[in-house]
């Protein structure tokens, strides 16, 4: 069976981070997400993997070249936005029996996939749906079952009547691209692959089953939070043998460390967390759990890095702290920046997306800074702020909105 991964999007509400990268292409736990998903293909037994790509291309390319664990690799381009059932339909000739079709901004596992492929094989289904269970059905498309057959599915119900989503990972046979070519544009003016499973659920084809395994959805600026410290709670995490440990060094729980980095004197670190090649800690750091430091990035003297992602070839310069927020690569702190993560009113944090101030659900939340931002000296960011790539923020000043580049 050979699989899609659809990978076009552009992850605008994930904006500034996805600026200068695709959504895909985001870090988890030290992997881009789209690697987690080959991983889990690849120890499935998949042979091949059409990944479907459009907003800058280039960077999922270049780094997974044409192969990956034994999984061959082609890209097909869709160069314009016209929605899931349209990226799909890019693969007709192509394909030559059932096939898998995934999102590209999910975290799935070898056993989720597995559980799929099984259950659709028993079932002689012409479509089969992977379900989850979600604790805001509001914002998914819930399924209704009879056994395992779909008899209704509702796009982001205002009055849901269950809490089975569609995970946005399916399996169909070649009868799918007849049927995409039946439905219209929807309301965003796009063709929709749910509406073609609605045609499908009408002929009594479709087929639903609970996944086993790891699913995790990574459409909003926290979901990358929650995912790297979901991912990490199950890694085995441990040192490569080529690390530097200065004495008085403390490694508290699991944690890894790539080939060549440094950790300095004095540095404390909690896992779980994770820590890339050739990067250099300390001396007297404080890397608190759930954190993830990129390849070649450097956390100075009296940092403190709290659940937070730092992506690589990034500085943060000495008596600097940064809590639960999303740093982009070669970024460069200075001396006394402090990214703050909680309201004085212990409200929840809102976040800009789409030029809209956005409830989080979270008390403690930091900032999104996108690649090559620079700070000056004794820089405060209020929680919630964005930042955009090439930014540059005036020493002393206090950041209370977003920051764009000119």
């Amino acid at each position: 069976m050979d699989a899609v991964i659809l990978a076009a999007g552009e992850g605008t509400r994930l904006r500034p981070l996805t600026c200068t990268r695709p959504k895909p292409m985001l870090p988890v736990a030290g992997k881009p997400i789209i690697e987690w998903d080959l991983e889990a293909l690849s120890e499935n037994g998949f042979k091949k993997a059409y990944i479907i790509v459009g907003y800058r291309s280039e960077e999922i390319k270049n780094y997974f070249g044409e192969q990956f664990n034994g999984l061959r690799l082609e890209y097909i381009i869709q160069k314009e936005q016209l929605g899931t059932a349209h990226a799909i339909s890019m693969v007709k000739d192509k394909i030559t029996e059932d096939f898998l079709v995934m999102n590209g901004d999910l975290i799935t596992s070898k056993e989720l996939i597995k559980n799929l492929a099984e259950n659709h094989k028993k079932s002689n289904a012409n479509a089969s749906l992977c379900l989850v269970r979600v604790n805001n059905p509001k914002e998914f498309g819930i399924v209704k079952l009879t056994g395992n057959k779909v008899i209704d599915i509702e796009e982001k119900p205002e009055n849901p009547e269950g809490d089975l989503a569609n995970a946005g990972i399916y399996i169909f046979n070649k009868g799918v691209f007849d049927t995409i070519k039946s439905i219209e544009k929807s309301a965003r003016l796009e063709y929709e692959i749910t509406d073609a499973i609605r045609i499908m659920i009408d002929k009594k084809e479709v087929y639903g089953f609970e996944g086993e395994g790891r699913w995790i959805d990574v459409g909003r600026p926290w979901d990358l939070l929650n995912a790297n410290e979901m991912v990490m709670k199950e890694m085995k995490l441990k040192q490569d043998k080529e690390v530097i440990l200065e004495k008085y060094v403390t490694i508290k729980g699991p944690v890894h460390i790539g080939k060549g980095s440094i950790i300095k004197s004095g540095t404390y670190i909690e896992g779980p967390c994770y820590i890339g090649k050739n990067c250099v800690i300390g001396p007297n750091s404080y890397i608190r759990p759930y954190s993830t430091i990129q390849d070649r990035a450097r956390i100075g003297n009296g940092v403190e890095i709290k659940n937070s992602i730092i992506m690589s070839d990034t500085n943060i310069c000495h008596l600097s702290y940064v809590g639960d927020s999303m740093i982009g690569e070669k970024c460069n702190f200075g001396a006394g920046t402090t990214v703050a993560n909680l309201r004085v009113d212990n409200d929840e944090i809102r976040i800009e997306i789409k030029d809209k101030l956005t409830k989080s659900g979270r008390r403690k939340f930091g900032c999104l800074m996108g690649d090559n931002v620079k700070t000056g000296i004794n820089v405060s960011i209020m929680p919630g702020r964005s930042i955009y790539p090439g930014a540059y923020v005036e020493a002393g000043s206090v950041v209370r909105n977003t920051i764009y580049s000119e």
